[in-house]
């Protein structure tokens, strides 16, 4: 992604977003999400804190949760029902609509190189998700995630730059589901129309959360305009596997001070 420096006075930066994806992740039913992020970032000279905060709807069978926010199909972590003498009943099959608090992630990066000659600007990245949505609703596994990743970013000319991600997250084990750990990385390259305007693809993929199942890749192309204090964003990303939504689209709007 784009390295994100503050300027001399920029000190915060807060925004909403609308994420909606769409697929059927190779179960032959369809699931669809819709995300509303808030995002509070403190910005520092040399990295940057991020809080998000969202608000998520699911309708589906419950074969697909969001892990650290990103759809991935994992078959089993269904809403429940709990009986008079406390059974709790898997609804496996069954086609729901579930909204509420998803789980708040906080981010964190830091500068650990600045792009000079044939070396590349360099940030190491961290996450921690809060088990904040509903495991019983479908809306999360109910458990810690924990993240590390880098980023590397280089320009090629006047106009061009290119960005390379590398992550790794530890995942959390729902009851009666065995989440592998996942990778995650992508492979992109902008092209600034002005100084303010980026235009920008990006090749994407996680490795699956269980085994057998489809890894997800897609291919993302996104817009991110930057005429302080706004920055606009948006984003559409076509799935390349079973294991991706078919469409995802995502549109933020977000304000420095």
């Amino acid at each position: 992604m784009p390295p994100v420096c503050a300027g001399a006075d920029d000190k915060w930066q807060t925004g909403l977003s609308l994420y909606h994806s769409s697929g059927d992740y190779g179960t032959g039913s369809t699931t669809t999400v819709t995300s509303l992020p808030l995002s509070i970032r403190r910005l520092f000279d040399n990295g940057d804190v991020t809080l998000i905060v969202p608000y998520v709807s699911v309708t589906g069978d419950c074969g697909v949760t969001l892990l650290s926010g990103v759809p991935n199909r994992t078959d089993g972590t269904c809403p429940v029902v709990t009986t008079a003498n406390g059974k709790r009943t898997r609804t496996l099959q069954t086609r729901t609509t579930e909204s509420g608090l998803g789980d708040i992630v906080l981010r964190g990066r830091y500068y650990l190189l600045d792009e000079q000659a044939l070396l590349p600007t360099v940030a190491l990245t961290a996450k921690v998700k809060f088990p904040t949505a509903d495991r019983d609703r479908g809306l999360g596994t109910g458990e810690f995630d924990e993240g590390l990743g880098i980023e590397l970013s280089k320009k090629l000319s006047d106009v061009w730059i290119g960005f390379v991600d590398l992550g790794y997250t530890v995942l959390g084990d729902p009851p009666d589901v065995n989440l592998r750990n996942q990778w995650n990385y992508d492979v992109g390259a902008g092209y600034y129309v002005t100084k303010e305007l980026l235009l920008s693809a990006y090749y994407e993929g996680w490795t699956a959360a269980l085994p057998g199942l489809s890894s997800p890749r897609d291919l993302l192309f996104a817009v991110n305009l930057a005429a302080n204090p706004i920055r606009l964003n948006a984003s559409i990303a076509r799935g390349l596997s079973d294991g991706s939504p078919d469409w995802a689209f995502m549109a933020g709007l977000s304000v420095r001070f």
